[in-house]
C-alpha cells in the first residue's frame, strides 16, 4: 500500500483554558464549509471534547496518546485517516508541553507540525514571544498561530507583524457565544440548543488566511503504519454484549466498541434512560460512564430497566460498569442537591456527589490478562462496605489508584479503561473470567 499523505497540525496552547477546542471546532466546520474532508483527533482521555468536535467534522473523532494508546496505534489511526481526509485536525491537552507524554511529544513523534492558539484578549506584541517561547522550548515544528479573542482586524493585524516570520494562519473574535461546559468539561453537542448554528457561527467568525493554511506542508503516512497493531484474537465471537447508551451512560470510547466488535462481540444497544430492560439473550451488559448524577430521577423511576439488571445480574451474566455506569448500580445516589435517589442496588453503599474533584489522571489496571490503561475522572465519592478485589495504579507514579469491585458477575470501578490497550484483559471481563473469585 502506497504511502498517504494529507495536511496535518496539533492544535495547542500554552494553556488550558485559551480556546483550542473552539478554535479546532470552527477550523474543521470552515474546512468542511469549503468543501474539504476532515479528520479530527483528540489528545488524551477525554470523552466530551470528542463529542463537540465529531458534531464539527461530522466523523467520529478518536483519541491520540502515547502512553494510553501507544505511538504504533497513533501512527496507525493517522494513516488510516490520511487516506480518506485532506485535513488533519488533532486538538492537544493542557499546555503544549504539559504532562508525560506530552502533546508536544505526540507531535514530534508523529512528525505534525503545531498549530498555536493563543488568547491574545490582553495582549498584542508579546502574543510574538510567547509563539516563539512555545516553538523553542521543546523544540517543535510550529506551523503557524490562531490569535482567539482579538479585538478585530487591526489588533489580529498587530498580533501578525509581531510573530516574526511564524504565519498568522487565523484569528478568531472575541465570542458572545462560546461553548458550554459544566463541571466534567463541555457539555454534550445533544444538550446545546442549536448547536450546529453556533459551530457555524463561529466557523464564520474564523478569519483564515487560505494561502498561509495552504502554505503548511503536508505530512506523509507510512504504509507500513496502518499495519502496525496486530489483530485480537476473536474470544468474543458469537456472544452478544448490551451496551447501555444514552445521555446518562454517554462517555464512551468509539475505539471501545471497535474492540469489542473486533474480538467478535455483536453490540446490542439500550437506553435505561428511556426505562428499556436489558435485552433479552444477551450474553453480557456494558454500562459506560455518562451523568446517571443529572438523570437520578428518571433512573430511579426507570423500573423496567432496574428490573432488567437485577435479574441479569442474578443470572450470573458479566456486567462491567465505569464510573457512571458503577454510581447506577450502587444503593443510593445523592446529587449536588443533597437529594438521594434509589439506584439498582446492585453494590451496597451509596454514591455522593461532592464539589471538589475527586481524581484526575491516567491509570492502568494490572489484570491477570495484562496492562489495561485508562484513566479516571470524576467529582463523586463511593461509600461501600465492599473490599476491593484489585486497585489500578496511577501513571507514571505508581501509586494506589481507583479501586476494582466485584460482585458476582459484576465488575465496577470509577477506572474508565481503554481496552485497546489489553484486549484479552477486556474480553475476560466480558466473559465473566476476572470477575471469579
Amino acid at each position: 500500500m502506497a504511502d498517504a499523505w494529507a495536511r496535518a497540525v496539533l492544535v495547542a496552547a500554552a494553556a488550558s483554558g485559551q480556546g483550542k477546542t473552539t478554535v479546532t471546532a470552527a477550523l474543521a466546520r470552515k474546512l468542511v464549509r469549503a468543501g474539504l474532508k476532515v479528520r479530527v483527533f483528540k489528545t488524551g482521555p477525554d470523552f466530551l471534547d470528542p463529542m463537540m468536535l465529531a458534531r464539527a467534522c461530522g466523523a467520529p473523532v478518536h483519541t491520540l496518546d502515547l502512553w494510553l494508546v501507544g505511538a504504533g496505534q497513533c501512527r496507525a489511526q493517522l494513516a488510516r485517516a490520511a487516506r480518506d481526509a485532506d485535513a488533519i485536525l488533532i486538538e492537544g491537552v493542557m499546555g503544549l508541553y504539559d504532562g508525560t507524554p506530552s502533546s508536544a511529544d505526540l507531535a514530534n513523534a508523529s512528525g505534525i507540525p503545531v498549530l498555536a492558539v493563543i488568547d491574545a484578549s490582553a495582549m498584542a506584541q508579546t502574543a510574538g514571544a510567547l509563539a516563539l517561547g512555545l516553538r523553542d522550548y521543546g523544540p517543535v515544528e510550529l506551523a503557524g498561530v490562531v490569535a482567539n479573542r482579538v479585538g478585530g482586524a487591526a489588533h489580529a493585524r498587530m498580533i501578525g507583524a509581531a510573530l516574526r516570520g511564524v504565519p498568522l494562519v487565523a484569528s478568531l473574535a472575541r465570542q458572545e457565544a462560546s461553548l458550554p461546559e459544566r463541571h466534567l468539561g463541555l457539555l454534550p453537542p445533544e444538550e446545546v440548543g442549536a448547536i450546529d448554528a453556533l459551530l457555524d457561527r463561529l466557523a464564520s467568525e474564523l478569519v483564515l488566511d487560505m494561502a498561509a493554511w495552504n502554505a503548511i506542508p503536508a505530512t506523509r503516512f507510512g504504509a507500513a503504519d496502518d499495519d502496525d497493531a496486530a489483530a485480537a484474537a476473536p474470544s468474543l465471537r458469537g456472544k452478544t454484549i448490551a451496551v447501555a447508551r444514552d445521555d446518562a451512560f454517554a462517555f464512551l470510547y468509539p475505539a471501545n466498541l471497535d474492540c469489542l466488535r473486533d474480538l467478535g462481540a455483536d453490540l446490542a444497544f439500550f437506553s435505561p434512560l428511556a426505562n428499556q430492560p436489558v435485552p433479552a439473550g444477551t450474553d453480557a451488559v456494558y454500562l459506560p460512564g455518562g451523568y446517571p448524577e443529572l438523570h437520578a430521577r428518571a433512573l430511579a423511576e426507570a423500573d423496567r430497566w432496574r428490573a432488567s439488571i437485577r435479574a441479569a445480574h442474578a443470572a450470573g451474566v458479566p456486567i462491567v460498569a465505569e464510573c457512571g455506569g458503577m454510581m447506577a448500580l450502587c444503593e443510593q445516589l445523592t446529587d449536588a442537591d443533597a437529594v438521594a435517589w434509589p439506584m439498582a442496588g446492585l453494590l451496597p453503599g451509596r454514591v455522593v456527589m461532592q464539589k471538589r474533584l475527586a481524581a484526575l489522571g491516567p491509570q492502568a489496571w494490572y489484570a491477570p490478562q495484562g496492562e489495561l490503561r485508562g484513566h479516571a475522572f470524576h467529582f463523586s465519592r463511593f461509600d461501600t462496605p465492599l473490599t476491593p478485589a484489585a486497585h489500578a495504579l496511577r501513571h507514571p507514579d505508581g501509586s494506589t489508584g481507583e479501586a476494582i469491585y466485584r460482585c458476582g458477575a459484576l465488575t465496577a470501578s470509577y477506572f474508565h479503561a481503554w481496552f485497546p490497550s489489553c484486549p484479552a484483559a477486556a474480553a475476560a471481563l466480558f466473559l465473566g473470567e476476572a470477575a471469579q473469585p
